[in-house]
């Protein structure tokens, strides 16, 4: 084999040992792959802001959302790759049925190496590098809405988890209210002062507290197993949920809220970014309006035997050289396809910028929502805690008179309802004022972890 083959052979696989070495560094990238070989933990108390944090790094909808961009960034890698010369090369054998002309044999072998650099395009190459980066770019946006949303619902399963715990206590509370108002109507009735119909209605009501009772409890367990669902544990895990519920004042005026959800919402970079990219699309299109200029370079080995060698009657100038020029194309007529494709990609990005209007103007609805139901869920706070001690005295007074003979069985039992139905308002209240505060944040584009005091 002559010098030139060998070079050319060692050319070849050096550039296929460089493009895999490259696209090898660049997969074993740290920060492509940061958290694969990640753990998870679950010793120890879980809070909201642990809980939510463990539902960021673990949940499968965050897994899924970090391979697309994942897969986002090798599209704009490729995309970048374009830019670049393509090396290629071939060899083949050809059998001719009478003396080949340049040879004398009816045996030809050739051996060839291409590389086509890209001069220009149309603008395409730039065009599509670009969208892909876009595209990454709202990738990334995407990440950050999964993001938001997985902190929605965690934060409203929390604070249901623990409405359902304070809802337990009540019920608790209200059977023991009940037991202990049936021992005393029972006792009564032993001596003859009250009739067996007293009786009858303190057990009834005692058991329908008791089923009350099972319910919170069921409930409980299914916010308990629905976290864990969020947070990536096993459901058959005992977890321990610590938290209670509180009234954190929110302090922030629309217009701050506004000014937030316009610059922070990952939805409005998502619609800008996709009519960025439909602007792409126009570019893209619009390329075929220009002529397609590459540069070749070729290399040329001919020969009658497999080596390339043999020669016949070949001179050297006929079986091996190399040759270089620049070439220029464009289609001239394709009967508007080209016109037409352009002007479609044209109305998109009209559809697009009307769509992220629309956008910005749910986000205003949406922010404006819930600082109303968080002002709303306030009010209901202060009204339901006045109403739990007016209603505790209340059920204070009624057995005291019960218990005196001045008062009747029915307004004990009525004092309690009364009770357990303020407690159960404020309960609620105190949930509804939670799941406001995170639906404003997430409307705002921002993640507070543990519903933490506004700044």
């Amino acid at each position: 084999m002559n010098r030139k083959r060998f070079s050319l052979l060692v050319l070849i696989v050096v550039s296929l040992l460089a493009t895999a070495g490259l696209a090898y560094a660049q997969d074993a990238d740290p920060a492509m792959n940061a958290g694969d070989d990640a753990t998870p933990s679950i010793s120890g108390p879980f809070d909201l802001e642990r809980s939510v944090q463990r539902a960021l790094e673990f949940n499968p909808s965050m897994t899924a959302i970090r391979a697309q961009l994942k897969g986002a960034g090798y599209g704009t890698r490729s995309a970048l790759g374009s830019f670049g010369p393509a090396l290629g090369g071939s060899y083949g054998y050809t059998y001719y049925d009478r003396e080949y002309t340049y040879s004398g044999k009816e045996n030809d072998w050739v051996g060839s190496v291409n590389l086509t650099q890209p001069v220009f395009k149309g603008f395409n190459l730039l065009a599509t590098w670009q969208k892909a980066s876009l595209n990454e770019e709202s990738t990334e946006a995407s990440l950050t809405n999964v993001e938001l949303s997985l902190v929605e619902s965690v934060q409203s399963n929390f604070l249901s988890l623990l409405k359902a715990r304070m809802d337990v206590k009540s019920a608790e509370d209200s059977v023991a209210r009940l037991e202990s108002q049936l021992k005393v109507t029972s006792a009564f009735y032993e001596v003859g002062l009250r009739p067996k119909s007293e009786v009858l209605d303190a057990e009834v009501d005692l058991a329908t507290s008791k089923q009350d009772l099972l319910k919170a409890q069921n409930n409980v367990s299914t916010q308990e197993a629905q976290l864990n669902t969020l947070l990536n544990i096993p459901i058959e895990t005992p977890v321990e949920y610590i938290g209670e519920l509180k009234y954190v004042p929110f302090s922030l005026g629309l217009k701050d809220c506004l000014t937030r959800a316009y610059a922070h919402r990952p939805d409005l970079l998502i619609g800008q970014k996709s009519v960025e990219i439909s602007q792409k699309d126009v570019t893209i299109a619009q390329s075929s309006f220009y002529p397609s200029v590459d540069a070749t370079w070729d290399y040329v080995n001919r020969g009658d035997d497999p080596g390339l060698g043999g020669g016949g009657s070949y001179s050297h100038r006929q079986s091996e050289y190399w040759t270089a020029g620049v070439s220029a194309s464009m289609t001239l007529f394709e009967w508007g396809h080209d016109y037409y494709d352009t002007k479609q990609y044209e109305e998109t990005v009209k559809q697009l910028e009307a769509e992220l209007e629309n956008t910005r103007l749910n986000a205003g609805f949406e922010v404006k929502r819930s600082l109303l139901n968080i002002q709303e869920a306030a009010d209901r706070i202060t009204v339901a805690d006045k109403s739990v001690a007016a209603a505790e005295e209340a059920y204070r007074m009624a057995v005291a008179r019960y218990q005196a003979q001045v008062g009747t069985n029915t307004d004990v039992l009525n004092a309690q309802e009364r009770l357990t139905a303020s407690e159960a308002q404020l309960s609620q209240a105190m949930a509804d004022y939670g799941t406001a505060v995170s639906a404003l944040y997430v409307a705002m584009g921002e993640k507070n972890l543990g519903l933490k005091e506004a700044k």
